[in-house]
């Protein structure tokens, strides 16, 4: 149908002029000769005007291509993260059975007799049973964060950075090395933020994990706020081995485990946490980062607005 109606609008205008050249020709119509006689403004005036609607024309014509690519390209990365949660919830469904069995097993090996080396085996892997727990624990989280409901109240930032410090201090993993709290006294405190309490205790805890596990005792770790504008910013900085450029990107990436990342212990999940949930609660996360100096993961979290 399309074709059909494409091949009349071009055989129409040319049967038309074929007409009416025959009838000058025939002489059934008057001198076919036309004379126009205008001056040289109102001339420049219409070339201009056609030139316009040229222009125009076409500047709709890469309008119109340029959103058609652009909504393109959104429905792919929403695919694209749609599949990724989606992947991550069945590895999570997959996965949690086979683990409780293992760890049902393991707790009834350590109520037997065993000897030194078994228990070792045994021991060992009650330890990577229990980082498996953890990592589908983790992408858990990751995967509901999506639909879940986030509770909108104020947070106190002061309050939860101090607790946040509190429990990194309490680890293991900080001996060594100094944590240091530098929050906002005069001629105010920190304002409080808009959000869910126990999610924004988890996005800095990871950032806090995230750089004991890349510091090495005598390292400073720093975790400091202040208001700029509407916006709480938070910055965790530390003293570590540094982020190389080309992996920056990658970092936020579920799963991703950079070259600096070998023989330590993560699941790759916790950077990835980190971005979505200050993505569900409107904010934003930075990286800036120098090999061998160390790294500061900035967060812009808006402010409480009653």
């Amino acid at each position: 149908m399309k074709r059909w109606l494409l091949g009349l609008l071009v055989i129409i205008p040319a049967m038309l002029g074929g007409l009416l050249a025959a009838a000058f020709w025939l002489e059934w119509l008057p001198d076919p000769v036309v004379y126009v006689r205008a001056d040289l403004g109102t001339i420049a005036v219409i070339l201009g005007l056609l030139l316009t609607f040229v222009l125009g024309v076409e500047w709709v014509r890469w309008l119109r291509d340029y959103y058609r690519q652009q909504d393109f390209v959104a429905r792919l990365q929403s695919d694209s993260v749609n599949e990724r949660h989606e992947f991550l919830r069945r590895l999570d469904h997959e996965l949690k059975n086979p683990v409780m069995a293992m760890r049902a097993g393991l707790a009834n090996l350590n109520g037997t007799t065993l000897n030194p080396s078994q228990r070792e085996i045994v021991g060992s892997v009650e330890d990577q049973t229990l980082r498996l727990s953890r990592f589908l624990a983790d992408l858990r989280k990751l995967a509901e964060l999506k639909t879940r409901l986030l509770e909108s109240a104020p947070v106190d930032m002061s309050d939860l950075l101090r607790e946040v410090i509190s429990v990194a201090e309490e680890r293991p993993e900080a001996e060594g090395r100094k944590l240091t709290l530098s929050l906002p006294q005069v001629p105010w405190p920190l304002s409080p933020v808009a959000g869910d309490r126990d999610l924004l205790f988890l996005l800095f805890h990871n950032l806090i994990d995230n750089a004991l596990k890349f510091t090495q005792p005598g390292n400073t770790i720093e975790l400091r706020a202040f208001e700029d504008r509407s916006k709480v910013v938070v910055e965790v900085a530390d003293t570590g081995a540094g982020i190389p450029e080309e992996e920056a990107p990658l970092i936020w990436d579920e799963l991703y485990r950079g070259e600096g990342a070998r023989g330590i212990p993560g699941s790759g999940i916790g950077l990835a946490l980190v971005r979505a949930i200050a993505e569900r609660h409107n904010g934003e996360v930075f990286l800036r980062s120098r090999v061998g100096q160390g790294t500061v993961f900035s967060l812009r979290l808006p402010i409480y607005q009653k």
